[in-house]
């Protein structure tokens, strides 16, 4: 690695200190601290309502917080919507967010910022940009750019909707849930692209899916009740008595537990996909 490389590596990390959402008294998350690096695959896992969403919008910008968000060096807290991405901060939604009439190679057109009118983003240019080339082949989808991008499979449209992050050289990748009502190839697919880009990105997933979770988290933090229960690797958080409590209630073995963490009973775990995190 080059030393202009692992200085920016250096500083482009997320750091959260006791950041705090609440919504008319109830209070959605509460006083979390973390750091994530570059080069880590964080995922943010727990019931529905812990507050894992919540951390996304806050550190986005959606919702109000106090507390802190930095990345790579600038508080987030305070910022509004368009100047936190101008920082190099993106995320995905549950449901992908694409231009489904316009073609893949359009979309990302778009999404790279460029100073083209309405007219001349409508019509095929003689040469694509270098960097929308690099990014449909890094996310899969070279041969399908001039594909109209509500044609795509579900999977497709979530990576349609990471490149178009990658493009705007997002260098923060927050990404709520990626792989739901995705097949298990897609699911692979989608782990192994967050892999790719984690390895000089910030990337930080909130899943349900716990077979996912366990064959691609660098790192796991859980929340339960908006506050930080456990942190450390799969194995780690696995075996937390108070990890296991929470997802199965007391009374539950060691192999149940397993069991469920496993894949095995995720349908115990997924306690529904309404959208409450």
């Amino acid at each position: 690695m080059n030393p202009g490389m692992s200085s920016r590596m250096s500083r482009d990390y997320l750091e959260l200190a006791k950041l705090s959402v609440s919504f008319d008294g109830f209070v959605a998350v509460d006083q979390v601290s973390m750091s994530v690096l570059p080069g880590e695959l964080r995922f943010l896992i727990g019931p529905n309502g812990a507050g894992k969403t919540t951390v996304l919008d806050a550190v986005s910008g959606l919702v109000a917080a106090t507390g802190s968000a930095r990345y790579a060096g600038h508080e987030l807290v305070g910022r509004k919507v368009h100047r936190i991405n101008q920082l190099g901060v993106g995320r995905t939604f549950q449901t992908a967010t694409v231009f489904e009439g316009l073609s893949v190679l359009q979309n990302l057109d778009i999404a790279a910022g460029s100073r083209r009118t309405a007219g001349t983003l409508l019509r095929r240019r003689a040469q694509t940009p270098p960097e929308v080339a690099e990014t449909l082949e890094t996310i899969g989808l070279t041969d399908l750019a001039d594909a109209p991008a509500g044609v795509l499979a579900h999977g497709q449209k979530q990576w349609l909707e990471i490149g178009m992050l990658l493009v705007q050289d997002a260098r923060l990748l927050m990404l709520d849930e990626p792989v739901a009502g995705m097949s298990h190839e897609e699911k692979t697919e989608t782990g192994q692209l967050l892999r790719r880009l984690a390895t000089d990105r910030t990337v930080v997933v909130v899943e349900h899916d716990m077979d996912f979770m366990r064959s691609f988290a660098t790192s796991v933090t859980v929340l339960h009740t908006g506050k930080v229960l456990a942190e450390g690797s799969v194995a780690q958080v696995q075996a937390d008595p108070r990890v296991q409590e929470v997802y199965l209630g007391p009374g539950y073995s060691a192999e149940e537990a397993e069991a469920v963490f496993s894949g095995a009973a995720e349908s115990t775990i997924r306690t529904g996909s309404d959208g409450s995190n």
